[in-house]
C-alpha cells in the first residue's frame, strides 16, 4: 500500500471523529487578527502535498473536503489559510540499501521533482517556483504562492553525492538525511542505529548540503544526527516538522536541550500537528479495520474506487472512534517550544498531507487560529511575523549567503 493511501485512512477518520468538548481553536478569530495573518508572509515547512499531484481526477487549483479525499492542501483552502507558500516535499519510503534500490529511489524521487514543477507550470498565475529568500517575497508581493522544494529522506540519492547537484538543479532547497529507518547516510529517531549518527558519506552529504546552499533537516533523524548536524554545519539546521518532547515522549520529538542547541547554533525548529499524544488503536478496532480488507492502491485505483473504501472505513470510525490529538495538544506543543528557545527560533510545519492535522486544526484553512492563539497569549506582531515565516527565510538566507561566499572565494 502506497504513503498517500495510508494518510487517506488516517484522515478519513475525521468523517466520523468529531470533537467532544468544543475547542478554543472553533473561537472566532477577530478581525485585527485577521488582518495581521493577511498581512505578514506565511508558509510551512513541510507539505506532502507532492503526494497527490500524479493521483487522477485530482487538481491542486480545485476545493476538495478533507472528510471526502484525506487531503489538506489546496489552492483555495491557501486562500482561506492565508497560507503563501512552503517547502513542497519530494519523499521517498525507505528500501533496500541496494544498487537496485538506489536506482528505483532515485527514478522515483525525480519523478516527483517533475510533478512538483509540472503543477507549477500548470497554473503558472497562481503558482510560481522560489529558489530563494528574496524570491520567496517578491512572488508573494505579486499574489502568487510560492513553491521551495526539500527532499525528505535521501536515501534516493544512493551511494553518488553528485546527484545533490542535479536535486539542486531541479530547485531542492531543503533535504534530510533519513526518514524512518536508517539509511547509507544517517540513523533514524525510529530505528535502530547503524552509525551512531552519520555515516562517513554521511558527514560528506553534510558538507555538500552547506557548500550547496541547501538547509540540513533533522526531522525523523536519531539524537545523535541531531547533535553532530548542529557541531558540524557551518550555517544554521532546520527541524521542517518535529515536535516538543516535553508535551509528548516519542522519539520523533525533541528534548528541550536540543531543542536548545539547535536555536544556539541560529536554527529553527518548526512544529508539527503529529505525534502529540498517544493515539494508539484499540484491538477492537485494529480488528474491524484488518477485516475491511485489502485498501486499494492509490497508484493505480480510481479516485471513485479510493473514496468507496474510505467511506466503509468512515463507518468503523463510526463505531469504534479513532483516538485523536487537538489543537490544544499542537499549541501546547508550540508554546513550550516558544518558551524554550523564544520566538527567533520557531516555526510552523505541521505536516499537511503526510499525516497530520488534530481535531480543531484540519487543514490549511485553519492556520488562522495559530495567528489567533498567539496574539491572546502575548505574542507581538512581530513574533508572529517570525513563526509564520521570518525565521525560516532568515536560515534560507544564512544558508545561502554562506554556499555564495564559499564559492566565491574559489
Amino acid at each position: 500500500m502506497s504513503r498517500l493511501l495510508t494518510i487517506l485512512l488516517g484522515s478519513a477518520a475525521l468523517a466520523a471523529a468529531a470533537p467532544i468538548t468544543t475547542w478554543a481553536a472553533d473561537a472566532p478569530i477577530s478581525k485585527a487578527d485577521r488582518a495581521l495573518h493577511e498581512k505578514i508572509l506565511t508558509l510551512d515547512t513541510h507539505l506532502d502535498t507532492p503526494e497527490h499531484f500524479a493521483r487522477k481526477g485530482w487538481s491542486m487549483a480545485d476545493r476538495h473536503d478533507v472528510k471526502a479525499d484525506g487531503t489538506q492542501v489546496d489552492l483555495p483552502r491557501m486562500d482561506a489559510g492565508g497560507l503563501d507558500g512552503g517547502f513542497f516535499v519530494i519523499y521517498t519510503e525507505q528500501g533496500a540499501l541496494t544498487a537496485e534500490g538506489y536506482r528505483g529511489a532515485r527514478d522515483a524521487a525525480l519523478e516527483r521533482a517533475a510533478e512538483i514543477r509540472e503543477m507549477v507550470a500548470a497554473h503558472s498565475d497562481k503558482f510560481e517556483l522560489a529558489y530563494t529568500a528574496d524570491d520567496a517575497e517578491r512572488i508573494n508581493k505579486a499574489g502568487k504562492k510560492f513553491v521551495f522544494q526539500s527532499m525528505e529522506n535521501s536515501w534516493p540519492l544512493g551511494e553518488d553525492l553528485t546527484l545533490m547537484q542535479t536535486f539542486y538543479a531541479t530547485g531542492v532547497r531543503m533535504a534530510g538525511p533519513a526518514h524512518f529507518k536508517a539509511n547509507q547516510l544517517a540513523d533514524s529517531s525510529t530505528d535502530k542505529p547503524l552509525w551512531h549518527g552519520f555515516s562517513p558519506l554521511g558527514l560528506r552529504w553534510l558538507a555538500e548540503a552547506n557548500r550547496l546552499g541547501i538547509l540540513i533537516d533533522v526531522s525523523h533523524s536519531s539524537d545523535d544526527v541531531v547533535d553532530q548536524a548542529v557541531a558540524l554545519s557551518k550555517v544554521p539546521i532546520i527541524a521542517s516538522h518535529s515536535g516538543a518532547k516535553a508535551i509528548y515522549d516519542h522519539p520523533r520529538n525533541l528534548d528541550d536541550g536540543r531543542l536548545k542547541k539547535i536555536a544556539d547554533a541560529g536554527g529553527v525548529i518548526c512544529i508539527n500537528s503529529v505525534y502529540l499524544k498517544n493515539t494508539n488503536a484499540s484491538p477492537e478496532r485494529l480488528a474491524a479495520l484488518k477485516a475491511l480488507g485489502p485498501a486499494p492502491d492509490s497508484e493505480t485505483a480510481s479516485e471513485a474506487d479510493i473514496i468507496a473504501y474510505l467511506k466503509k472505513k468512515a463507518e468503523v470510525d463510526a463505531k469504534l472512534p479513532p483516538i485523536r490529538a487537538s489543537f490544544e495538544d499542537f499549541m501546547a506543543s508550540l508554546t513550550h517550544t516558544l518558551k524554550v528557545v523564544g520566538p527567533e527560533h520557531v516555526g510552523i510545519g505541521a505536516d499537511w498531507d503526510g499525516g497530520g492535522g488534530v481535531v480543531g486544526f484540519e487543514d490549511v484553512a485553519d492556520l488562522p487560529k495559530v495567528t489567533a492563539r498567539l496574539k491572546a497569549a502575548g505574542y507581538t506582531d512581530a513574533d508572529v511575523a517570525a513563526i509564520w515565516g521570518g525565521n525560516v527565510l532568515r536560515v534560507v538566507r544564512q544558508v545561502q549567503d554562506y554556499a555564495a561566499k564559499q564559492a566565491a572565494a574559489k
